[in-house]
């Protein structure tokens, strides 16, 4: 994604944009489903595969919908 430009605050140069960068929800949640499902694992090692699959299916869906969410809403 490309970062907005938004205007400089009052009292510094007026000529210079400041760069906005958003959030990328679908990769930030991702993220924390990844790290979660790892920590998962390591805690308790017995997690069952039949289990966890649907949690990173239903996890991967609810980023998906979010970030829809999201980009709806900056328009």
């Amino acid at each position: 994604m490309r970062p907005e430009a938004e205007p400089a605050p009052p009292g510094t140069e007026p000529q210079r944009l400041r760069r906005v960068h958003r959030t990328d929800w679908m990769a930030l949640l991702c993220g924390l489903l990844f790290i979660g499902i790892g920590v998962t694992f390591m805690a308790a090692p017995g997690a069952d595969a039949v289990i966890m699959a649907p949690v990173v299916v239903g996890g991967l869906g609810f980023a998906a919908f979010v970030a829809i969410i999201a980009k709806a809403i900056r328009r």
